[in-house]
């Protein structure tokens, strides 16, 4: 076994690793950019080397000044997480050459799996099923075109190097072909330098199935079952659950098998995991084998009881698989959740920000937070915008999922937007309480998860808005305690008029729409309740309730209903059985907002980068046509034209840093 190595990593991944290499008595290195200077990774390793500024281009991606900093500390291996450097070919080797232990496959494997392409003619050579499509050498995109009008649509656009999302697009008819394909492979060409595609054609509602494989260097292999990843957004996973839901031990073997052929297939080391596309008739279709440890693992270590890090350790120092096929079993059921700095409501755009108030749920034999962010750390633009990953466990699914929803009611988190509420509405949703899982699920049950319907605002803002009069009236009553006059007319909060009903009016923002509300006290022989009414009378509860601490419980028109409270900054979520809503108050407007501030122009919706300037400035645009690309965050994102008219005048170029709101683009919109 080792007895240093260094994490060629950052964030959650990094603490991961150097949690269990603590645990083994293992010292280790973290290295750092600018950026983390100060962050939690750094403060855990036992030493820390700067390699560079911010940009993982500038320091977590420059191989060389890895590999100088585990000679320079006498380390003898290199763990390299996920990302950045984990399917580097080259790093890999340079590894080898300089005697350093490369922490995951050889060279060849990570050369074979590199491409997607070359991958399929591999995996089709040792039986394991593909997907119809393209994935040849001639790159002309008249060529990928043909394919593609020959397979029929809708097809799938996908990068040959990388993973994660990157250089990948779906395309729905000819006519947004080569669009995509552009967008496809300048991504892809950004993010790993090659912007080379295949084309596959694209199952409409297929699952999302993954098999974590393992294999030691004495050519033992096993796999350590399967994992449904098929709640995705931006082709990006969501919601993680092992074992998939009615997976059936013949299927679950098929698939397993399948996954060691491959494996085998370029002599494999190490941690891996080969996707599957399943199909509901149970047909099963090879999509990639990700050569590195995943984001997932968390799922497949609680069900097995094993940690995946520490195989890792042992196999790359020439030890054994700790287990055979046969010691292997699922035990319980596990999802994990991927808390994210994003803005669901906005096309999940990520956001930037800091920290300003984090508490995660406690750590439990049911619930475990890997993070790697403290209270008061920035989200940055410069780097993936994930928080943490939630995990919970428990003996079946339906219990497990219970523990998920309580464990996102508990996570307190303030600074900036995040997809909290999201996966909580998400997670509660029937749909996904039935499984009824594929990778179209948030598209196809959009109203169940972002609750946007009328009928949900019945109960959301008289709860809203009776747990505001509570507030009050015990703030109120805190206030009378510390009196010398508790008995003062200046402690009343029950809205109080002369020849009026007693009433007070609030307007509350609910995803950014303002609904004035007037709520009426009501005294009976029961105690004091209220009335609760929208301006235009749609909305009207007579209402009750106690609110002791953060626990909110409600009576609506005779409904009885407990919620989870959540107040920072001026945003205030509660957290009910069936779904959870954030809202604030509206501040009164006093007359000094600029309504027309950014007429005329398009702003960046984030912080980051101008990717490419997409038409000439003076060009006549039609709705909808892309302008420009910003890249931010691992991400792209197109902004197009929000009417008819003409592009006057660009404020930045292709390679220029921007910050969030500000004007890119002078427009004029053509008279109606």
């Amino acid at each position: 076994m080792f007895n240093k190595i260094l994490i060629a990593n950052r964030g959650e991944i990094a603490c991961r690793v150097i949690r269990t290499a603590q645990r083994l008595g293992i010292s280790t290195v973290a290295v750092y950019s600018d950026a983390d200077r100060d962050a939690l990774h750094v403060t855990m390793a036992d030493e820390a080397v700067h390699i560079g500024a911010a940009p993982s281009r500038e320091s977590y991606l420059l191989g060389d000044k890895v590999i100088e900093a585990a000679l320079r500390t006498g380390a003898q291996a290199i763990h390299p997480g996920y990302g950045f450097l984990s399917e580097n070919a080259d790093f890999c080797n340079r590894c080898k050459q300089e005697k350093l232990v490369f922490i995951g496959p050889p060279v060849g494997a990570i050369e074979a799996m590199g491409s997607k392409s070359a991958a399929k003619q591999i995996m089709e050579k040792a039986g394991v099923p593909l997907v119809p499509g393209y994935h040849g050498d001639d790159q002309s995109p008249a060529l990928l075109k043909q394919a593609s009008d020959e397979m029929g649509y809708p097809v799938l656009l996908k990068a040959t190097a990388g993973g994660g999302g990157k250089g990948m697009r779906q395309v729905w008819s000819a006519d947004e072909f080569d669009e995509a394909l552009a967008a496809a492979k300048r991504e892809s060409l950004n993010a790993f330098g090659d912007d080379r595609m295949l084309v596959e054609k694209y199952l409409t509602q297929p699952r999302h199935v993954e098999i974590q494989v393992f294999c030691d260097q004495q050519g033992n292999a096993v796999y350590l079952f399967e994992r449904d990843c098929s709640v995705q957004r931006r082709h990006q996973k969501v919601i993680e659950e092992a074992p998939a839901p009615g997976m059936h031990e013949a299927l679950r073997q098929q698939m397993g098998e399948a996954a060691i052929r491959a494996a085998q297939a370029i002599d494999y080391e190490g941690a891996g995991t080969v996707e599957f596309l399943l199909d509901s008739d149970g047909s099963f279709y090879f999509m990639e084998m990700n050569t590195r440890l995943q984001v997932e693992h968390p799922v497949t270590e609680m069900i097995t009881g094993q940690d995946l890090v520490e195989w890792q350790l042992r196999v790359a120092s020439g030890e054994p698989l700790p287990l055979q096929q046969q010691e292997l079993r699922i035990h319980g059921h596990a999802f994990e959740a991927r808390v994210y700095a994003e803005d669901p409501d906005n096309d999940f755009l990520p956001v930037t920000g800091t920290l300003s108030f984090l508490q995660p749920p406690v750590n439990s034999q049911h619930v475990r937070v890997d993070s790697g962010v403290r209270q008061g750390d920035e989200v940055s633009v410069f780097y993936d915008p994930m928080i943490a990953k939630l995990i919970v466990w428990d003996e079946d699914r339906d219990r497990a999922l219970s523990r998920l929803t309580r464990a996102l009611g508990e996570y307190r988190i303030s600074g900036m937007t995040t997809n909290l509420e999201f996966l909580y509405n998400l997670a509660n949703c029937q749909p996904f309480r039935d499984a009824d899982l594929d990778t179209g699920f948030i598209d196809k049950h959009h109203a169940a998860i972002f609750l946007d319907g009328e009928e949900r605002l019945g109960q959301d803002l008289p709860l809203a808005a009776l747990y505001l009069v509570l507030r009050q009236q015990q703030s109120a009553e805190q206030s009378a305690g510390h009196s010398r006059d508790p008995s003062s007319p200046w402690h009343n909060t029950d809205g109080w008029r002369l020849n009026a009903p007693s009433q007070q009016d609030f307007t509350l923002l609910l995803h950014e729409q303002a609904y004035p509300l007037t709520v009426e006290q009501r005294r009976s022989g029961a105690g004091c309740g209220y009335r609760i009414t929208g301006s235009d009378a749609t909305y009207c509860s007579d209402a009750r309730g106690v609110l002791e601490g953060n626990q909110l419980r409600a009576n609506l028109d005779g409904y009885q209903l407990n919620a989870t409270v959540s107040e920072h900054d001026g945003i205030i979520s509660l957290y009910t059985a069936n779904n959870a809503i954030s809202f604030r108050l509206q501040k009164p407007d006093l007359g000094d907002q600029d309504s027309d501030q950014n007429a005329g122009g398009l702003s960046a919706p984030m912080n980051g980068t101008i990717v490419t300037l997409l038409v000439e400035p003076g060009s006549e645009v039609a709705k909808g046509d892309a302008l420009l690309v910003m890249e931010a965050m691992k991400m792209e994102h197109s902004i197009r034209a929000p009417a008819d008219g003409r592009v006057v005048s660009f404020f930045y170029n292709s390679g220029d840093l921007v910050d969030g709101g500000s004007e890119l683009v002078e427009f004029e919109t053509n008279p109606a």
